[in-house]
């Protein structure tokens, strides 16, 4: 917006809906009421893109027992994407593409630093993954609230946390 003085009337379809923005509000007043009419409900979904699909689905369905929504590839990319569920709600989209570059996860490289699943019982969860071969760290304490946490890897090394609540 810096520079453009006036007025604006912004009126554009979005998602099969006729959106129209206010009328008669200056450019800085129409980026004042955008930013505080901001409302973020959850994170809606993580993408991860994996080297070997079937390991990787057989990973997050059959080892950590998320459940498979959708399943669908695309002829065009090279690329499947399974779309899957955590606790009832759809949270995870993997991706397979030909020949990723592998993601630097050691050491710890700007960008998403892992991704945290909450547990009821730290202990069970551990004893569930080691049963498939899953090597997990020790069991540590967050110093902040006193729960109980651990991590591990999937089988691109994208690490992943265990947290007790």
């Amino acid at each position: 917006f810096p520079g453009q003085k006036g007025l604006v009337s912004i009126s554009r379809t979005v998602c099969s809906r006729k959106v129209k923005s206010p009328t008669n509000i200056s450019l800085p007043g129409l980026k004042s009421l955008f930013l505080s009419m901001l409302k973020l409900n959850r994170i809606h979904h993580v993408a991860i893109i994996c080297s070997d699909y079937q390991k990787s689905k057989r990973f997050y369905t059959e080892i950590l027992g998320l459940k498979i929504v959708r399943e669908v590839y695309s002829e065009e990319r090279k690329s499947y994407k399974l779309d899957l569920e955590v606790g009832n709600q759809y949270q995870i989209e993997l991706f397979s593409f030909p020949d990723p570059p592998p993601r630097p996860s050691r050491p710890e490289a700007a960008g998403l630093r892992h991704l945290a699943f909450e547990v009821d019982n730290i202990d069970v969860a551990i004893a569930h993954i080691n049963a498939f071969g899953v090597i997990t760290e020790p069991i540590r304490v967050d110093e902040f609230t006193g729960k109980c946490f651990t991590f591990f890897a999937d089988p691109d090394g994208l690490p992943i946390e265990f947290y007790e609540i």
